[in-house]
């Protein structure tokens, strides 16, 4: 089987982003929100560890997927994405440390 992915950086993203896209669609009865909080938590928090340069590297890789999308909800999450998921600093905050 040949893979779609010309990286494994890129097979990963994308599988992160589907459990990401996933959980933020569950409902209640799907899954506890707030165990779906503490996912999406965990993962801003890794996230934060992440040099700039891999930061850079994954807001790219989410790019390039909502560049490629056709589904307009899906693609709003992607665009979404950085800011939400902590890939982007905000300004102020880091004014403040």
């Amino acid at each position: 089987m040949t893979s779609s992915y010309p990286t494994l950086a890129q097979a990963l993203a994308e599988a992160l982003v589907d459990v990401l896209w996933f959980i933020e669609g569950c409902e209640d009865e799907q899954m506890d929100p707030d165990d779906a909080v503490k996912v999406q938590e965990g993962f801003a928090h890794l996230v934060s560890t992440l040099s700039n340069d891999k930061r850079q590297e994954l807001m790219d890789l989410v790019g390039e997927m909502a560049a490629a999308e056709t589904d307009l909800a899906r693609r709003e999450f992607l665009e979404e994405f950085p800011e939400g998921f902590g890939l982007i600093d905000d300004g102020p905050e880091q004014l403040q440390e």
